[in-house]
């Protein structure tokens, strides 16, 4: 059995592929910052509590003798201070990536962003019209660019691959969907801003077409040396993933929609992050990051993720048919016969009975099933 190591096994995205390629048959051990070691226990994955940003904690990561490493870990933020991001995003990269070629690693796959293209308007292109934003400023897409044009230039070809998402969503979302759902819940008005007036593509990324793109990158000798995006197929503009919110999370809520022209939300925008430069998280939305990503129109091929897919004897994940943890997307575990919500889950509040969650959702989830809710705990 061959074994991959997955970073950041603890966060959103991490979680989901460590789970992934512990269902897929592989031996996974994943890093930690927190004990999350019950999380993974049922699945036979191991788990390491460690800093990746120390040096001295690299060489332990190895003791599995990996075949794969699988780079999940990293800042992700609109906001912090540009050391914070060189540090997590680049300076780690480099480590681990020499580390795994000096431990014999097959393949290094790094998952970067399609943030590297730069947030402008897009019709359709593909990989090889794309080249990378070398204008950003913002820290977080600027030391994803510095990574891959490193290990383009420090490893060989067909020891590592670089995925590039778009905005996921899905199983365990404790990021995009909360934060709409925040937006679309307290606002009286729903804004969309510039030239497009919500009929920009808002360019959906569901975590399980992330985790089966990594595999392909993983595992497929085209796939060296090379990066790819990763966009479901299913074309949704920003209005309409408005709407969707809407209506899984807030009963429908009539939503009021209005156009601003660009000049009177940038100030607002500026103030947002120049407040919150020093911070984690960013004060209120939107920041000059968030502005640029909701009023252009990012629409990217997927055509190289569909190929390598197949390749790789797998399907692009079916969207319209998601599981009831993806329609919960916030995240939860079961205790008993009670669920403890990780975020405001709009219909019931931060605790609900299973029959309670289960009769909300009956309409629309007839399958569900306390195995389905059992995948998505939060530590």
């Amino acid at each position: 059995m061959e074994t991959v190591l997955v970073t950041g096994a603890g966060g959103y995205i991490g979680s989901n592929v460590a789970e992934y390629f512990a269902h897929a048959g592989y031996s996974v051990v994943g890093t930690v910052r927190r004990n999350v070691a019950e999380r993974f226990s049922r699945l036979g994955v191991k788990t390491v509590r460690t800093d990746l940003t120390d040096d001295e904690s690299i060489p332990k990561l190895f003791a599995e003798a990996p075949d794969y490493v699988v780079h999940v870990a990293a800042r992700a933020s609109d906001v912090g201070r540009d050391q914070w991001f060189r540090e997590a995003n680049y300076e780690m990269v480099k480590r681990l990536a020499l580390a795994s070629m000096d431990h014999g690693v097959k393949r290094f796959v790094y998952l970067s962003t399609a943030d590297v293209y730069g947030l402008r308007d897009f019709h359709g292109e593909g990989e090889d019209d794309l080249a990378f934003d070398e204008n950003v400023e913002n820290p977080y897409p600027k030391y994803k660019i510095l990574s891959e044009k490193w290990l383009a230039a420090n490893l060989p070809r067909e020891r590592f691959s670089c995925v590039r998402p778009c905005v996921v969503y899905g199983r365990g979302d404790t990021s995009i969907t909360p934060r709409t759902v925040a937006y679309l819940k307290n606002s009286l008005l729903v804004f969309h801003f510039g030239k497009w007036h919500g009929l920009n593509r808002w360019p959906l990324a569901h975590v399980e077409n992330v985790c089966r793109t990594l595999h392909a990158a993983m595992i497929l000798p085209e796939a060296g040396g090379k990066g790819v995006t990763v966009l479901d197929s299913k074309r949704t503009t920003l209005s309409e993933y408005y709407h969707e919110i809407s209506r899984e999370f807030l009963d429908g809520k009539r939503l009021r929609e209005c156009n601003l022209p660009m000049c009177a939300i940038r100030p607002v925008a500026w103030l947002c992050t120049m407040l919150s430069r020093n911070r984690d998280k960013p004060l209120f939305d939107p920041t000059l990051y968030a502005l640029d990503t909701v009023s252009h129109n990012l629409d990217f091929s997927n055509s190289r993720m569909l190929a390598w897919l197949s390749a790789a004897g797998l399907e692009e994940y079916d969207v319209s048919v998601r599981s009831v943890a993806d329609k919960v997307m916030f995240g939860a575990k079961l205790q008993g016969q009670s669920l403890q919500f990780y975020g405001d889950c709009p219909r019931m509040g931060r605790e609900a009975s299973f029959g309670a969650f289960t009769n909300s959702y009956k309409n629309r989830l007839p399958e569900i099933s306390k195995g389905e809710v059992r995948l998505t705990p939060v530590p």
